[in-house]
């Protein structure tokens, strides 16, 4: 180990070079050379990734995993994670976490290296549909029934099971479905040998994970204030230098592009979360609500006052299934009145498409999604833009029928000779079908469950703590909301505050944070849940929709949950943003009434 010391306290270090399956493959040679980890740690599933992954096993059995790791990221890697003795952990396992390990450890064999591999089973509940059936089950935020065909189906693990392959002295992990902090929280676990009942120090810990899960959002990617971030073409990533006590420090490599603030770290604590005091874990039920952030050093903040108390009894289970095809196209359309053009030419298509399928008898098409891109398509009647030279349309269709959509794809490129002037570069060439899949969550007993380590040769039981019954959280009393005196003046909340936005399935968030507390009670007052639904109200499902507002007192933030936001949320949605990415900056443009002599301090 390399940990150090730091307030005369050890320090464990963990860098996270991988947020996605996709994110760059350059991360990890940057924390392995450029920094002195003790654990390289990698976040590669979403609920997408994991049905990709299924589909990939059937067509072959040794894949289903995340192929990329071993071939990109390991292999180049391999020998100076060896000689620096850094511990590897990664959820790139997806569906088959033993082909996983089993290509994994050829290489490492290859190369004469002697690096023991473990595996955590367990997650798979596909095994387990059949049974499944017949217990009622319903999702957890409608309250449909399971469908009868999956394509996957995992439970987010957490902590316990990586810890116990550190403990039985594995120096690469490799998971299957674990919640994204559970890398994080097990090395510490590990380390420091916190009791499964430390709660406080078990939500720091998933904290620390939350913080970094998603690679460089935390060093200044996808920041509100853009402009304050140097070098994004070399943007260092996460690393957590994590105490005994369970404080930690968010900083990145020296010499890297990026910025670490309490503002880029901020607007992380707030991404995709829903009620700050009730953030669910298989480990811990986190309270974010009282985090502390201080500025300690250049690109250096330490993060203190997560809070915990014992786990539920249930996991949470992520399932995709297969409801039907989509297929979607872009293209451009110039010169004069080209919005004007852009709607014509895409009402045609549409309506062609289901005049034809009419005469054969097949229905319309279930869903459909028309948006002109370069005229503020998406920020619904907040456009500011009415007119353009140049758009792109987007439009995309869904049906039952994978026949119905290549028919749509097929009469794209007639448009061009035979409609309004100056369509061009249909992006991709003629568009193919492609499958939806759709998300379906529910819980299941964490006792039905057989969760094991697997390592050298032999399965090890894995004793998860059975958690209790949640009880009702009282939440945070509304802060202080200011009172209108009449000498305010009106500005967009980006003046006075920061956002970060994500999704949750269907549902999205906005995190807020005040640039100053004294602006809160401001924003507090223009930001009520009626003022953001009115706000956001093109993005909401009139039927189903509603906004709730939480508070994070310490960071003098606001959390708002836009539920039933997206579309459908991932590859069900036809939006060009399914995953509420842009919401943000969206309600940054809301005006807000603040005190002139405010402003000027």
């Amino acid at each position: 180990m390399t940990t150090v010391k730091q307030d005369d306290q050890r320090v464990v270090k963990i860098g996270c070079a991988s947020g996605f399956w996709g994110d760059t493959n350059t991360a990890a040679f940057q924390l392995v050379h450029l920094s002195d980890i003790d654990y390289l740690v990698f976040d590669y599933l979403s609920e997408i990734t994991m049905s990709i992954m299924a589909k990939a096993m059937m067509m072959d059995p040794s894949h289903g995993y995340a192929l990329d790791f071993v071939s990109r990221v390991m292999t180049p890697l391999i020998n100076k994670i060896a000689e620096k003795k850094i511990k590897v952990i990664s959820n790139a396992g997806g569906v088959n976490p033993l082909a996983c390990r089993d290509a994994l450890q050829k290489m490492i064999d290859e190369k004469g290296l002697n690096l023991k591999v473990a595996v955590v089973l367990g997650d798979d509940v596909l095994p387990k549909h059949a049974e499944l059936l017949t217990q009622n089950i319903q999702e957890m935020f409608n309250g449909d029934a399971l469908p009868a065909h999956v394509a996957s189906s995992n439970a987010y693990l957490g902590a316990v099971a990586i810890r116990d392959a550190l403990d039985l002295g594995a120096d690469i992990v490799i998971t299957g479905r674990v919640v994204d902090s559970a890398v994080v929280l097990a090395p510490l676990l590990h380390e420091y040998k916190w009791s499964l009942e430390d709660y406080d120090k078990l939500a720091q810990g998933a904290l620390a994970g939350h913080v970094i899960e998603c690679g460089a959002q935390c060093t200044g990617g996808n920041f509100t204030d853009w402009r304050l971030v140097q070098g994004f073409d070399n943007m260092g990533f996460p690393i957590v230098e994590v105490s005994q006590d369970s404080s930690f420090i968010v900083t990145k490599p020296k010499g890297t592009g990026g910025l670490v603030s309490t503002a880029t770290v901020a607007e992380q604590v707030v991404y995709e979360i829903g009620n700050p005091q009730v953030y669910l874990l298989p480990d811990v039920i986190a309270d974010f609500s009282q985090v502390h952030l201080e500025q300690v050093g250049e690109h250096r903040v330490k993060v203190t006052g997560a809070t915990g108390r014992a786990p539920t009894q249930q996991y949470k289970v992520s399932a995709t299934y297969a409801d039907g095809y989509r297929v979607l196209v872009s293209f451009l359309i110039a010169g004069r009145e080209a919005p004007e053009k852009a709607q014509v030419i895409a009402d045609a298509i549409l309506n062609k498409c289901e005049r034809v399928l009419a005469l054969r008898s097949v229905p319309p098409f279930s869903e459909k999604s028309v948006e002109i891109l370069g005229v503020e398509s998406t920020y619904g009647t907040h456009a500011r833009i009415k007119d353009s030279r140049e758009v792109v349309v987007k439009i995309a269709v869904k049906h039952l029928f994978k026949e119905a959509c290549m028919f749509f794809a097929s009469e794209i490129a007639q448009a061009s000779t035979g409609m309004a002037p100056a369509l061009a570069g249909i992006v991709g060439g003629r568009p193919k079908a492609s499958a939806v899949v759709k998300l379906f969550s529910f819980l299941i007993d964490k006792d039905q469950l057989k969760v094991e380590v697997d390592f050298a040769g032999q399965r090890y039981p894995v004793q998860i703590p059975t958690g209790q019954t949640a009880s009702a959280v009282e939440l945070h009393p509304v802060g202080e909301v200011a009172t209108y005196q009449g000498d305010e003046v009106e500005v967009p909340l980006i003046e006075v505050a920061h956002a970060r936005s994500g999704d949750k399935g269907n549902h999205s968030n906005i995190g807020v944070i005040a640039r100053q507390a004294e602006y809160l009670p401001w924003i507090r007052a223009a930001l009520t849940e009626a003022n953001v639904a009115a706000y956001m109200q093109h993005v909401l499902d009139p039927d189903k929709s509603k906004v709730i507002r939480y508070e994070l007192p310490e960071m003098n933030a606001l959390n708002f949950m836009l539920e039933n936001a997206l579309g459908g949320g991932g590859i069900a949605s036809l939006r060009i943003d399914p995953q509420g990415k842009a919401f943000a900056q969206q309600l940054l443009d809301i005006p807000v009434k603040v005190p002139a002599q405010l402003l000027e301090k």
